[in-house]
């Protein structure tokens, strides 16, 4: 196995997270989604919650997991 196929999962999540530190708006609407997942009761990080950011933004589950969790913890840290 190469290097670079041992490094792309990595490479990958970077560009991931910095597509999102570079668009603030993307970022805020995300926000608000998982605000609304809030009000409904819902964790913005339960399965049903990932499930639907991945299909919505094309990711992986996991890749999905990790925008999640970026996003709370840099742009709204009052969601759960």
């Amino acid at each position: 196995m190469s290097l670079a196929a041992l490094w792309s999962p990595a490479l990958a999540q970077s560009q991931l997270l910095e597509s999102v530190k570079q668009n603030p708006a993307r970022a805020k609407a995300l926000c608000s989604q998982f605000q609304g997942f809030n009000a409904q009761g819902l964790s913005a990080t339960s399965s049903s919650a990932v499930s639907q950011i991945a299909r919505q933004e094309n990711l992986s589950p996991m890749d999905s997991e990790v925008i999640i969790t970026y996003v709370i913890g840099l742009y709204c840290p009052d969601v759960r």
